[in-house]
């Protein structure tokens, strides 16, 4: 078992992170899905540490628009892609073969361009809405989007056999995989539990499990199962509704 291998492989593929080069190996890629949340622990170090340096300088609108874009800049926008793919492709109202064709063609359409524009816009504004102690609970949910969508990809249908969903599910060694996405969730549950309360936790949990049911839901009655840029949509639309979520807990909830 060669575990870093699968590390490597892991964040060469999600995220821009430098990596040495390696073998995609059969090995290799039965557990490459169990370091997909340590790259959301990454963002959310790296979200804590610009919000902490921007404000402890003084750069405090640099500090509240940094977060918003450093894990498009850490992860290449590869998840981004996925959500403008299957904004069109929603858009277009066509059968399921016309939408899963849209997801495969390489230009943007202009649905996708609006929706990228409202989402950064959006994600922006709840962001600010949230107060600076919400912040260390913010980043942790980094790891629970992950910890979803790492799990849809060894347990919900696929919508076609082949591209990047596939292929990583069809090696994974999936029960350990499922096992481990688990525990990253329960572990990151706790450690909000621990910094931001009971209802943070809630808040966060509820979300993510009413999210991830519309996500599986959408997905097989639209497309018939997911794909890759399907597992990018969910954790978008995910980090969205966390934040929001976390914005509200943070003026209702005094931490």
């Amino acid at each position: 078992m060669n575990l870093f291998g699968s590390l490597v492989i892991a964040f060469s593929m999600y995220s821009r992170i430098p990596m040495p080069q390696l073998d995609w190996t059969k090995e290799r890629m039965k557990y490459v899905m169990c370091f997909f949340p340590l790259i959301g622990a990454v963002i959310g170090l790296l979200e804590y540490a610009a919000f902490l340096g921007c404000n402890t300088l003084g750069f405090h609108h640099l500090g509240q628009i940094l977060p918003v874009v450093i894990p498009i800049l850490v992860t290449g926008g590869i998840h981004m892609d996925g959500f403008l793919d299957v904004v069109d492709a929603r858009s277009s109202n066509g059968d399921r073969k016309k939408k899963l064709e849209i997801l495969k063609d390489p230009h943007t359409g202009a649905f996708a361009i609006i929706g990228c524009g409202v989402y950064l816009v959006l994600y922006l504004a709840v962001f600010l809405e949230m107060r600076p102690a919400m912040i260390p609970v913010y980043c942790l949910t980094f790891v629970v989007t992950r910890a979803l969508s790492g799990l849809s990809v060894v347990t919900f249908p696929m919508a076609k056999e082949s591209g990047l969903a596939a292929s990583f599910s069809g090696a994974a060694q999936k029960r350990a995989v499922a096992v481990v996405m688990a525990f990253y969730l329960v572990v990151a549950i706790c450690g909000i539990w621990y910094l931001g309360g009971t209802v943070s936790a809630a808040v966060t949990l509820i979300v993510s499990l009413l999210i991830y049911w519309y996500y599986f839901t959408m997905a097989k009655r639209e497309f018939g199962g997911i794909t890759g840029d399907l597992a990018g949509y969910f954790l978008q639309i995910c980090e969205l509704a966390l934040v929001a979520g976390l914005a509200v807990v943070s003026h209702l909830v005094s931490l």
